[in-house]
């Protein structure tokens, strides 16, 4: 598999959130998380530099709370997540970006570089 250089890019990413801060409401004191804005985001394990997924939104909002932790949007890497995991050591992150398939490539491209593969729950680029 031949891996292209990823374009070069700049994020301004958010704190890592645990899931539970992030599944609640935030006017019911959970973390707020950009409404209607795109963006990418990333899922690790609170000690782990390995991400457990890369995925990218057109709503960061309603892909994060909705699809992600709550499972009331499809996401396939959500399910698996709240499946397999201790989501007491999950930890959340997003950056807006115009351009999110864009940069979510090349956040997959970096990983491949540095991991050998992708996230343990992304199935694709």
């Amino acid at each position: 598999m031949e891996i292209q250089q990823p374009e070069e890019f700049s994020l301004r990413w958010s704190d890592w959130y645990y899931w539970h801060e992030l599944i609640k409401d935030a006017r019911r004191g959970g973390i707020k998380i950009p409404n209607k804005k795109p963006g990418v985001y990333e899922v690790k394990l609170e000690t782990s530099e390995e991400r457990l997924t890369i995925g990218r939104a057109s709503d960061l909002r309603m892909r994060i709370r909705q699809g992600l932790l709550k499972g009331k949007a499809p996401h396939s890497s959500g399910d698996r997540i709240r499946e397999s995991e201790d989501l007491s050591k999950v930890v959340v992150r997003w950056a807006e970006t115009a351009r999110p398939a864009a940069v979510e490539e090349g956040l997959h491209m970096r990983y491949i570089e540095k991991h050998g593969r992708l996230p343990k729950y992304t199935q694709h680029t």
